[in-house]
């Protein structure tokens, strides 16, 4: 009767626990996020804490604000240089703007599909244009706190995340916690290398744009590469705000321009969704292909761009987890002598 009780009270306990981790699974997805941006930043702080000058050495806190100044002192750099031409070209189409206004009526009125558009329906669109527009600054608070709070969270991880895991690793019994050590150690190997791949593809994008640019002629082409390549680490969202600034940077000057970028972003996409992300991910994260593909998809359709962002390096930590307890299991088992 006490063992059925004590199973009654697992499964209830068992069902308790998913119950709330629906109703949480945003704040648990954050913060499962945050670990995982922190394992990723853990060889950068370790790398600086190696600095030694004379008997001192920075300590965590030093160390990650040396990063956070250094992202900080980079930005302010290249705002330096891209901004001032941006900002002298936006007051003179400031001052030219009826003109402008007037000269883009006239490539619209001559498009094939201008004698369709109706003013009425014209007014309407722009109506809920406008409404979708006061949503979409409510979202970007939204999206604004959560940063704030992904970044805090983020950075206690950094401070404090090796204490955390051994006061984790303290609740198992002595075998099983040196089984999960040596696990989760392998597992944060190999989700740092995910930073790695996705730097590479990072890079692939920001050199193409920029020589793709380039040769279009497009203005800012140095800006919009560089912001392209920032916004390649967010899937889904960031491909798309790059498509829409280089196509309205190329529009001001000319259809063939913008067709150009459109162009080349397509391509681009299909290149890099087919062949460049699975073979980069495949040789650094130890993922075939076909399961980087999956991941991806998966991630997407379970939480959004958060879920497609964090996919890969989930992936290879689910791999490894289900190497050293699924697969060498069953290998020990079946090697056991009769």
């Amino acid at each position: 009767m006490t063992y059925h009780r004590s199973e009654i009270l697992f499964a209830f306990a068992i069902a308790l626990a998913i119950v709330l981790g629906y109703f949480l699974r945003h704040v648990l997805l954050l913060i499962y996020v945050s670990a995982l941006f922190a394992v990723v930043l853990d060889p950068a702080i370790d790398a600086i804490q190696r600095l030694r000058l004379g008997t001192w050495h920075p300590k965590r806190g030093i160390a990650l604000l040396a990063i956070i100044f250094a992202g900080i002192a980079t930005i302010a750099l290249f705002v330096s240089f891209a901004l001032p031409p941006i900002l002298r070209d936006a007051q003179q189409l400031a001052t030219a703007w009826p003109e402008k206004a007037i000269q883009v009526y006239e490539r619209i009125r001559h498009l094939p599909i201008a004698p369709s558009i109706q003013p009425s329906s014209l007014q309407q669109h722009i109506a809920t244009a406008m409404g979708g527009a006061l949503g979409l600054f409510g979202s970007i608070a939204g999206g604004l706190f959560g940063f704030f709070s992904w970044a805090i969270l983020t950075i206690y991880f950094v401070l404090d995340g090796r204490r955390a895991f051994r006061w984790l690793m303290s609740m198992f019994d002595l075998p099983q916690r040196e089984r999960l050590e040596a696990t989760l150690l392998l597992a944060k190997q190999r989700v740092r290398h995910w930073l790695l791949g996705q730097g590479a593809l990072m890079l692939a994008l920001g050199f193409s744009s920029a020589l793709a640019f380039g040769l279009l002629e497009v203005r800012y082409f140095y800006a919009l590469a560089v912001f392209s390549a920032l916004a390649n680490i967010v899937p889904i969202l960031g491909p798309i705000v790059s498509v829409v600034l280089a196509g309205t940077v190329a529009a001001f000057d000319s259809w063939t321009k913008m067709a150009g970028v459109m162009i080349f972003f397509v391509v681009y996409q299909q290149l890099e969704n087919a062949y460049l992300t699975p073979r980069v991910m495949k040789s650094t994260v130890d993922l075939p292909p076909l399961a980087v593909v999956i991941a991806l998809a998966l991630g997407g359709a379970l939480a959004g761009i958060i879920g497609a962002l964090v996919a890969v390096p989930s992936a290879a930590l689910i791999a490894v987890i289900a190497d050293q307890y699924i697969v060498k299991s069953e290998c020990l088992e079946v090697n056991v002598p009769s």
